[in-house]
């Protein structure tokens, strides 16, 4: 673990205190860059891993999913929640509505709010890991921490 973070983590760190929280953001050596690299890099399973995955909506609205990382989003299901269909953001929309690139999209410091919406899965979980803005860098939370942090909606997001 490093003591001085990147730019990327720092916005993260800086987020989380100023909404008055306690995580600390981590530099890893080894990737988190996929759920199965960051459960294996931490040390836990991969359904603690709380991926940050951007939708673009039909009018090209930003969605952001955090999904527990054993999961497939389910499409279908998140459009029939917000009303619109969705598909996977390309990585210049990721950047340009988080500020953060693909694999290392943390659930908060975003450039610009998103709405959000939390794998209900996550909950079963004591402690869950998320991504602080590189694809080496996560933070330890509870997946009431994320919803809180979040703003975000908890759902069933998962594929059958």
């Amino acid at each position: 673990m490093s003591t001085e973070l990147s730019a990327s983590a720092q916005r993260v760190q800086a987020a989380l205190e100023q909404l008055g929280l306690t995580q600390e953001v981590v530099e890893l050596p080894a990737s988190t860059r996929t759920a199965v690299d960051a459960a294996r890099a931490i040390g836990c399973q991969v359904g603690q891993i709380a991926k940050s995955l951007v939708f673009r909506t039909r009018s090209a609205r930003p969605i952001l999913v955090i999904a527990s990382g054993s999961n497939r989003v389910d499409v279908e299901a998140v459009g029939v929640l917000i009303g619109e269909s969705i598909g996977m953001a390309d990585a210049d929309f990721v950047r340009q509505h988080t500020g953060f690139a693909i694999g290392g999209v943390p659930p908060l410091g975003h450039d610009k709010p998103l709405k959000t919406y939390v794998d209900q899965d996550l909950l079963g979980y004591e402690v869950i890991w998320a991504a602080a803005g590189t694809p080496h860098a996560v933070f330890r939370l509870t997946p009431s921490d994320l919803v809180k942090m979040t703003g975000g909606q908890v759902a069933a997001v998962a594929a059958a």
